[in-house]
Parts: C-alpha cells; structure tokens; sequence
C-alpha cells in the first residue's frame, strides 16, 4: 500500500486492506468523489483516475507536485527547509513560513506547513488564511514522508483534478464500467476538517441527503458505487443513512481509533462501505 505524505484526517490508509478487496477487480475510470489526501487514489488499480476535491489547496498541492520531477520537488522542499531553519523544535521558522504562506499562498510552503503542524491539519480561518499551530516535537519532514512523496508522485501520473462541490461535479460521463468511491464527511462526528469554521463549507443532514440522491441516480444507470461512512458514533446513529443504506449492501468495517484525538474508539464507532454491487 502506498501511504499518502500528508497524514490527512479523515484518510483511509488503515482501512485499504478491507476497502480495496471490496472493489471492482476492473475499473475503467475511477472517480474519487472526496478526494482528500488520496490515500485511496493512489492505491486503486484503474485505467483513469479523476480526483475532486471542495478544498482547493490540496487539489492545488497535487497539481504542483504533479508538474515537477521528484528530484525537483524535493531539492525545493530541502532549500525552504534550510531557508526557514525547519525542525521539530524551531516555532520560530515555523511561524515565519505560515506569514509567508498566507502572503503568497505557495504550494511548496503549505505542504511543508502541513509536515510540520499540530496534527498534520490543514486549517484555515475564515480569511482563508493557514492558521494552524505549531506541532512541536511531534511533526517534521522526515525519510517517511519523503519515501511516501516519492511514491504518491510516481502514482499521481496521469490524474485528472476537479475542484468542486459534490452538488456540482457533473458525473454525466460515467458509464457502466466505471467506479465512483465517496468519503464525504461523516454526519455524526463532524472533525476540525469538516466543521464549516476552517473557511471551507461545512457538512449537514441535507448534504447526507443530497449525496444519497447522487448515488442513486448512479444506481439507475448501471453504474457502481461505494460510500464510506459511520452509522453509530459515540451513542449517536445516522438513522437516514441506516434506512437508505438497507437498498443496498453494507459491509461492517473493523475500525480502529483509539490513538486519534478526533474519533471515538472502535467500540463506539460503527463503520461501513456501502455498495451497490
């Protein structure tokens, strides 16, 4: 499994060996309809790739990387590194860099921002501006993420980009043959990257709604589908997405949280891909 070097919340990796198995084995185009940090992208076997995300920074991160060699992408990560003095420890550099990002909006200083924020967060204010903490002895550039760099970019080769809201991506052109998969932000427990406060739009039972009208008319024509989401989370259900998810096949997920500051732990959580096949 490739591991995307952003560690975005939300992100599937742990959860590949469950979610990959229960895929199409043939996949003409793919179209990961909540992009994220594209842990899942990267790792599906698929003749295209379209990838679309509402947050228009991350999307941009993509295309950047995409249009530079990986020697050139990280020779220019290691001068801003040198150039900010970047380490576990200097907040300093570290704050230097968010002002200048917020001057510029430069790709290169955001996802070295991300490396070395609290949590890995993309954050914003509603100014737009990055406005994440400081991840003091905890976060870093380090040889993992650039192993994992190195492999996102060899596998990013050929992806389509969209930035859009789920509402407005036109699937028009899927045919029967093609996959969508949809991550979208889980109703019942809303995190920092989704709560509408992070100058990005938030999430609400009528999007929950909208979403499951999108996948039927999917449905309708022939083409597959699979939806991750949570059905129960700390003493809450999503009974709208319980009672649409019984028109189609629901498999249980073995989901451990326990070492995140923003999920219950598994006993609580109750996750699921939903499929229409």
């Amino acid at each position: 499994m490739i591991k995307s070097p952003l560690n975005y919340i939300g992100g599937k990796y742990k959860l590949l060996p469950q979610i990959l198995p229960l895929f199409p084995e043939h996949i003409n185009t793919f179209v990961d309809l909540f992009a994220g940090g594209l842990d899942v992208s990267i790792n599906v076997n698929a003749e295209h790739v379209i990838c679309n995300d509402i947050n228009y920074y991350v999307i941009g991160l993509f295309e950047y990387f995409q249009h530079y060699t990986i020697e050139e992408l990280i020779k220019n990560i290691h001068g801003v590194i040198n150039e900010y003095g970047l380490t576990k420890q200097n907040r300093e550099g570290f704050n230097a860099l968010r002002e200048e990002f917020n001057r510029t909006r430069s790709s290169l200083h955001l996802f070295l921002l991300v490396c070395y924020g609290f949590n890995h967060q993309f954050r914003f204010n509603s100014s737009g501006e990055f406005n994440n903490p400081f991840g003091i002895n905890r976060s870093s550039y380090n040889a993992n993420t650039e192993r994992n760099l190195r492999q996102l970019h060899e596998a990013i080769q050929g992806f389509e980009y969209h930035i859009s809201n789920f509402r407005q991506f036109d699937l028009g052109f899927m045919v029967p043959g093609d996959f969508l998969y949809a991550d979208p932000p889980y109703l019942i427990s809303c995190g920092s990257y989704n709560d509408g406060k992070r100058g990005f739009e938030g999430w609400s039972p009528n999007d929950d709604l909208a979403l499951f009208e999108k996948l039927d008319k999917l449905n309708q024509r022939g083409i597959s589908f699979a939806l991750s989401n949570v059905t129960r989370h700390k003493g809450k259900a999503n009974e709208p997405l319980i009672a649409w998810a019984n028109n189609y096949n629901i498999h249980y997920l073995n989901a451990d949280y326990s070492n995140s500051n923003y999920q219950a732990t598994e006993s609580k959580t109750i996750e699921v891909l939903i499929t229409n096949y």
